[in-house]
């Protein structure tokens, strides 16, 4: 005989898995919200303040979050913290910048790190004893899962 139960009545209690306990992370991830990249700035090494870090990645641009606009990161304030309004975890505070200047910065920085490796292979490509040929170096990174 057919279960007459209303589908709306039904439950998937029982066939759910069981939740499982997962370590919580470090460092929490805040809600991305459009137009900005988040990144979390050194403010404090060994209990001592690193005001040059601090104040060079104002200068990028990135702009302290405050606590108050991310209530779903639940976190008491560091002790003696400078940023006591601001969310720091650990000497780590969350910092907010224009997700187009974090784009724009990364496209610098990888243009930098490809000039680089070209001056190196260009350096090391000058060699000119024929007893000992060079090889122009091949850059092939390969990602393989099971056998």
């Amino acid at each position: 005989m057919a279960d007459r139960t209303p589908r709306e009545l039904q439950t998937r209690e029982k066939t759910e898995r069981k939740k499982t306990w997962q370590r919580p992370s470090a460092l929490p991830t805040p809600e991305p919200k459009d137009g900005l990249h988040y990144r979390w700035i050194r403010t404090s090494l060994l209990g001592q303040n690193d005001n040059p870090n601090v104040s060079a990645r104002f200068r990028e641009g990135y702009v302290p979050v405050k606590a108050a606009d991310h209530p779903e990161m639940q976190l008491l304030p560091d002790l003696d913290s400078r940023f006591p309004d601001n969310i720091e975890v650990g000497g780590l505070m969350l910092c907010a910048i224009d997700k187009d200047i974090a784009e724009d910065r990364d496209a610098q920085l990888r243009d930098a790190s490809q000039k680089q490796m070209e001056a190196v292979d260009n350096s090391y490509l000058r060699q000119s004893d024929p007893r000992m040929p060079v090889l122009r170096p091949e850059r092939n990174t390969r990602t393989s899962f099971g056998k």
